[in-house]
């Protein structure tokens, strides 16, 4: 008696009213994504033009030849209208999504490569500052030239003052 009183509704608490839908069917994004960008690489081939035209031809073909019983599809082909119209209408969304995805794929890279082009342009300022502060260090450093140029000086000095002395 004591488990029909738990699972009656009790009037001292108050009742759901929510509704409780049947819960919809997932899926997963990146799948049907990859599958939008499939579908639509692949309607933009020659291919797909080759085989739609086929279908349309062999369509009007059977139709318009075939005996009266074994036609499906009279004159105005309205099944066929009927068809091709259903294949764009899915056809377009699908192609929108997969230019979506590569919008996004393209802003993505050119944020990254923004990035890496201002890190590339302060590596370069840090060079060039770096670059300049070497050339003044250098500006202030003996070069070798000037070093024989001074010891040559010195030398022939020397030797002026060793003969000067020789002469004495």
């Amino acid at each position: 008696m004591a488990e029909r009183r738990a699972s009656t509704p009790r009037l001292d608490t108050p009742r759901d009213t929510r509704r409780q839908f049947v819960r919809r069917p997932s899926y997963d994004a990146d799948t049907f994504g990859v599958f939008a960008e499939q579908f639509a690489r692949f309607m933009g081939t020659a291919t797909f033009l080759a085989y739609m035209t086929l279908v349309v031809v062999v369509w009007i073909g059977w139709n318009a030849v075939a005996p009266d019983g074994a036609a499906f599809d009279a004159y105005p082909f309205i099944f066929l209208t009927l068809i091709l119209s259903l294949q764009a209408s899915y056809a377009a969304p699908l192609i929108l999504l997969a230019q979506n995805r590569q919008e996004h794929r393209d802003k993505v890279i050119a944020e990254q490569d923004r990035q890496a082009n201002a890190r590339a342009h302060a590596d370069m300022e840090f060079l060039s500052r770096e670059v300049a502060s070497l050339r003044m260090a250098l500006g202030e450093v003996a070069t070798r030239d000037y070093l024989r140029s001074e010891l040559r000086a010195l030398l022939a000095e020397l030797d002026e003052r060793e003969s000067g002395r020789a002469a004495e």
